[in-house]
C-alpha cells in the first residue's frame, strides 16, 4: 500500500511541476497570423512599390502589371502566381518560394533572388539586367535561356546577373 501512494503522490507531482511548466513557460509567437494574405485573389496592376512584404503569401495570385518595385518580398510565398508584365525592378525576393510562376515580360531589373526557390518558373522576355540569383533554384532548362540575355552587376550585392546564375 505504501508503494501505491508513493506512486500516486510521484504522479501528481510530475503533473503539477508539468502544468506549471506549461503556465509559466514563454508564449509561442505566432508569426503566420500576422502574415499578409493574398491566395488566390485579382491584384491586376496594383501598386506595391517598396512595400514591406516579407513573409506575404500570394499563392495563385493574379499579378499581371502589378509594380513591385523595391518592394520587400524575403520570405514570400508566390506559388502559382502570374507576374506577366510585372514589375519587380530592386525587389527582395531573398529566401522567397516561387515556384511555378510565370514572370513572362517583366522587368526583374536589379531585383534580388538569392536563395530563392524559382523552379518551374518562367522568364520569357523577362528583364534581368543586374537581377542576383546567387544559390537560387533554376531549371537547367531556365538558366539557359537566362544566361543568354545575363548582364548587369546588382547594386546592393555587387554580384553580376552572369555569375549568379553560373553562366559559362
Amino acid at each position: 500500500m505504501k508503494n501505491f501512494w508513493l506512486r500516486f503522490l510521484s504522479l501528481i507531482l510530475i503533473l503539477l511541476l508539468a502544468g506549471l511548466w506549461v503556465i509559466l513557460s514563454p508564449k509561442p509567437a505566432f508569426a503566420q497570423a500576422k502574415t499578409i494574405n493574398y491566395n488566390n485573389t485579382h491584384l491586376e496592376n496594383r501598386d506595391f512599390s517598396y512595400t514591406d512584404l516579407a513573409g506575404a503569401k500570394f499563392v495563385a495570385a493574379e499579378m499581371r502589371g502589378a509594380n513591385f518595385q523595391g518592394a520587400n518580398l524575403t520570405n514570400a510565398i508566390l506559388t502559382k502566381g502570374v507576374l506577366l508584365k510585372a514589375n519587380l525592378e530592386a525587389a527582395n525576393l531573398t529566401g522567397a518560394l516561387v515556384d511555378r510562376v510565370t514572370f513572362d515580360s517583366a522587368n526583374l531589373k536589379n531585383a534580388i533572388f538569392t536563395e530563392a526557390t524559382l523552379t518551374n518558373s518562367r522568364f520569357y522576355d523577362a528583364v534581368i539586367t543586374g537581377a542576383d540569383f546567387t544559390d537560387a533554384l533554376i531549371d537547367r532548362y531556365q538558366v539557359s535561356l537566362l544566361c543568354d540575355r545575363a548582364d548587369g552587376i546588382n547594386p546592393v550585392t555587387g554580384i553580376s546577373t552572369r555569375e549568379s546564375l553560373g553562366c559559362k
